[in-house]
C-alpha cells in the first residue's frame, strides 16, 4: 500500500511541478484525486492519458469551478482530505473561493500546499514565467554550460522538479508531521526560486570561501576540470569521467594506460587545459563500447552516455527495475524505495472526469446527489 496509504489528497489540475509533486505523493500511497475543470486546459503540451505519467496513481473528477455549486462541491472534498495540492498563478485560488483562509476554516487540519515559480509575493509575483525563467533569476543557470559558451539549459529538471516539486513534496510532508503530533493545518508556499537557491547552497560555500569562480566552465563540476567531464569517443558516441577523488583518478590512469607522473598535477588549474586536451585525445581513440568493456564497473567513476531508450536496456538499470511496462507505456519507477512499505503504480492516468462518479461516492456523496450535481451540469462523467 505505500507508506503513506491512508493519506487522501485533493489535487487541483494543472501542468509541470504540482502535477508531478501529487504523483510522487500517490506512488507511495496517498489517495490523490484530481480536480479536473469540465473543459481541458489549452494550456502545455497536450499529452494522450496513457502517456500522461504525471497522472499516474490517480483518479479525476471533472467539476465547474466557476459555479457556486462547483465550489461547494471542490470544498466538500478538500474538508475531507489531508492535503491540497494547487499551482496557480498567485490569487487564483482565492478568486475562485478556495483560499486557504476559507479551506483552512473548513479543515483546521488541512495542509495547503502551494506551487509557483516566483512565490506568493514579491515583484515578480503576478509574472508569467517557466523553469528556465526562474533558474537564471537564481544564478543556477549562469553556473551550468562551458567557458565562452551560453549556459546549457539543464531540461526543466532543476527549476520545476528538483527546486519545485521535491521541496513543495518535502514541505507538505513535513506539515503532515505536525498535523499527526498535534499541529494545527498550515499552508506550505514553495516558490521554485526559493528551493533552487537552496540547491545551490554548496557552491555558495565554496564561492565564499574563494574556492567557486563566478566564471562558467572554470570548475571541477561544470566541466573545467578535465577529470569530471563529457568525452567524445572514435564513433561520436560519448562517455563521462568524474575521477574527482585522487584515488580514484589513479585509478583511472592506470586503466587507460597514462602515467600521473608524466601529466600535470590534478590540481593544477591552470594545467587543465592541456590534460584535458591530452584525455579527448585518448578517448576518441576507441570506441563508447571499447572503454565501457574497460572502464564501467571500476572504480575510475565512469559511465557511458545514453539517450532514453538506450538506458531502458542497460543491465544495471534492469537489474534494479528502474523502467516498468504497464499497459504497453513505460516508467520510471517509483522512487524511493521502502523495504516494508513499497511504493508502486496501482492505476494508469485517467482521462478528465473518468472518475467522477466513484470519487464522489467514496467520499461520502450519495447516489441522489450525484446524478442532481451530473443533471445540473456541476460534475461531468
Amino acid at each position: 500500500m505505500g507508506p503513506l496509504a491512508g493519506l487522501k489528497v485533493v489535487e487541483m489540475a494543472g501542468i509541470g511541478p504540482a502535477p508531478f509533486c501529487a504523483m510522487l505523493l500517490a506512488d507511495m500511497g496517498a489517495e490523490v484525486i484530481r480536480i479536473d475543470r469540465l473543459v481541458a486546459s489549452d494550456i502545455g503540451i497536450p499529452v494522450p492519458p496513457k502517456f500522461d505519467l504525471l497522472n499516474r496513481n490517480k483518479r479525476s473528477i471533472a467539476i465547474d469551478l466557476k459555479s457556486e455549486q462547483g465550489k461547494e462541491t471542490v470544498l466538500g472534498l478538500i474538508e475531507k482530505a489531508d492535503i491540497l495540492i494547487e499551482g496557480f498563478r498567485p490569487g487564483v485560488m482565492e478568486r475562485l473561493g478556495l483560499g486557504p483562509d476559507i479551506c483552512l476554516a473548513k479543515n483546521s487540519k488541512l495542509v495547503y500546499g502551494r506551487m509557483t515559480g516566483w512565490g506568493q509575493d514579491g515583484p515578480l509575483s503576478q509574472a508569467a514565467g517557466h523553469d528556465l525563467n526562474y533558474i537564471a533569476l537564481t544564478g543556477a543557470l549562469n553556473a551550468m554550460g562551458r567557458a565562452g559558451e551560453v549556459p546549457a539549459i539543464p531540461l526543466n529538471l532543476v527549476g520545476d522538479f528538483a527546486g519545485g516539486s521535491l521541496y513543495l513534496a518535502m514541505g507538505i510532508l513535513a506539515a503532515i508531521y505536525s498535523v499527526k503530533n498535534g499541529g494545527q493545518g498550515q499552508v506550505v508556499d514553495a516558490a521554485i526560486v526559493d528551493g533552487t537557491a537552496n540547491l545551490l547552497s554548496l557552491m555558495y560555500s565554496y564561492w565564499q570561501m574563494g574556492g567557486w569562480s563566478l566564471q562558467r566552465g572554470t570548475n571541477i563540476v561544470d566541466s573545467g576540470a578535465p577529470f569530471y567531464e563529457v568525452y567524445e569517443t572514435s564513433d561520436g558516441r560519448y562517455i563521462t569521467i568524474a575521477a574527482v577523488e585522487k584515488k580514484f583518478y589513479l585509478e583511472l590512469l592506470e586503466r587507460i594506460g597514462l602515467s600521473a607522473e608524466e601529466l600535470p598535477k590534478q590540481g593544477s588549474a591552470k594545467d587543465w587545459p592541456r590534460l584535458k586536451q591530452r584525455l579527448s585525445e585518448l578517448f576518441k581513440s576507441k570506441t563508447q563500447k571499447e572503454w565501457c568493456e574497460l572502464l564501467e564497473g571500476t572504480d575510475a567513476c565512469f559511465a557511458p552516455v545514453l539517450d532514453i531508450e538506450e538506458c531502458i536496456a542497460h543491465p544495471h538499470n534492469s537489474f534494479r527495475k528502474i523502467h516498468l511496462e504497464i499497459d504497453g507505456v513505460i516508467n520510471p519507477a517509483p522512487a524511493p524505495r521502502f523495504s516494508h512499505t513499497p511504493s508502486e503504480i496501482r492505476k494508469t492516468p485517467s482521462a478528465i472526469g473518468e472518475d467522477t462518479t466513484a470519487i464522489l461516492a467514496d467520499w461520502g456523496y450519495n447516489s441522489e446527489d450525484i446524478e442532481r450535481l451530473k443533471r445540473e451540469g456541476v460534475v461531468n462523467q
